[in-house]
């Protein structure tokens, strides 16, 4: 439930302001610069908006989740770069030190991240370890009071600007997740090093990179959590979280998408009248407004869920799993109704073609999402 509905309308509604004035006139700029521009991610930190879900007591707004969702679904209505930019600060980046942290680790980094002073990232993916992330081989040896990280992690979100990074590591030769725990590596630290920001088909503005540790050493109270050999635990607290967020993110792109299609049909005329009269045509739009609410109200009822304390990883799943498949379908239905003008890059679709792509691999692809559904069933989870 939301804590105060006009408060958060009014939220909603400056969100929805900021994006239509002054991120969506800069769009192709990105696109075309593969930077966001100085003074928009001013104006992102002016607003509040890397502190979404940090808590007030850390300087942020302390967003529940029903309220992280119904932003994202304003955000989402622009290029995902911008997302991207503040998205770790507000998830993946902050949420292990928030949920597992010593209060020292939150109380040093938090408001720091809050305010947009520094960038999160999170490094869990490697080179043999994506899906199958348990297996992975970045070692952190305890060496005294320090320990020293050696490894490669890959396709990290934000790394080329990140200020820390919550690493997970093997601690031990225990096999599988039991061995891994989470840190908090500072971009400084001697050792780490970053690899050529990665060539990506689309989301221009948004960076990723390899994170290279090649004995990196960093304090032993860097370790999130009182123990080594929990941090698989946070890993997948922080990701049923993100998973709920990319949901909301690729409902948002979906409205849009289809709003864009909608003004091209009304105005795009064949035969005489424009094509929306077309009943083809009307198909196509009226299939991607019915996923859309479908999609829609499965985030909600998930992030409600989550903030009454109940365990939403399969629900988290199957809304991350719908909704991101359900964008990939309204972006091909929307360049099909601009017809050979959605292929050009002019027209804003083409680009939200090449971007929507990735909500479908990260933060877990569609298909580990049918595997933890599945496995969830398997289990005896009410149907």
């Amino acid at each position: 439930m939301i804590r105060d509905s006009e408060t958060q309308t009014l939220l909603e509604d400056a969100i929805r302001r900021f994006v239509r004035e002054t991120l969506v006139p800069r769009e192709a700029e990105v696109d075309e610069t593969d930077q966001i521009p100085a003074d928009v991610l001013a104006a992102m930190r002016e607003i509040g908006l890397f502190g979404l879900t940090i808590p007030e007591a850390y300087g942020g707004l302390g967003l529940t989740m029903e309220e992280e969702v119904r932003v994202a679904f304003e955000l989402g209505q622009t290029s995902p770069a911008f997302r991207s930019v503040i998205g770790t600060n507000n998830g993946i980046g902050s949420i292990g030190i928030l949920l597992d942290g010593s209060e020292e680790q939150k109380q040093h980094y938090l408001p720091k991240l809050a305010a947009g002073d520094l960038i999160g990232s999170f490094c869990l993916t490697e080179p043999d370890a994506g899906s199958d992330a348990a297996s992975l081989k970045t070692t952190a040896r305890r060496d005294g009071d320090h320990y020293v990280l050696n490894g490669t992690k890959r396709f990290i979100t934000n790394a080329p600007e990140a200020d820390i990074f919550t690493v997970m590591a093997r601690t031990s030769d225990a096999k599988g997740a039991s061995g891994i725990s989470a840190f908090i590596v500072e971009r400084e630290s001697p050792g780490l090093s970053l690899g050529k920001p990665d060539k990506k088909m689309g989301q221009r503005g948004a960076h990723t990179c390899d994170v290279i540790f090649e004995n990196c050493r960093i304090p032993a109270t860097q370790l999130i959590g009182s123990v080594e050999g929990v941090g698989f635990k946070t890993a997948m607290k922080v990701l049923d979280k993100g998973r709920l967020h990319i949901a909301a993110i690729a409902i948002g792109a979906a409205k849009r998408m289809l709003r864009d299609a909608l003004a091209y049909a009304m105005e795009r005329k064949q035969f005489g009248q424009p094509i929306a009269e077309f009943q083809l045509v009307q198909a196509m739009l009226a299939d991607s407004k019915t996923e859309i609410y479908a999609a829609e109200c499965m985030v909600l009822d998930a992030a409600r869920r989550r903030d009454e304390g109940r365990d939403v990883s399969i629900e988290a799943s199957c809304a991350k799993y719908f909704a991101t498949e359900m964008c990939g379908r309204v972006a091909d239905r929307a360049v099909q109704v601009h017809g050979g003008a959605g292929y050009i890059s002019e027209y804003g679709i083409e680009r939200f073609y090449r971007d929507v792509r990735l909500f479908r691999l990260y933060e877990g692809t569609s298909q580990i999402q049918q595997v933890i559904i599945a496995r969830g069933l398997m289990r005896g989870t009410e149907i």
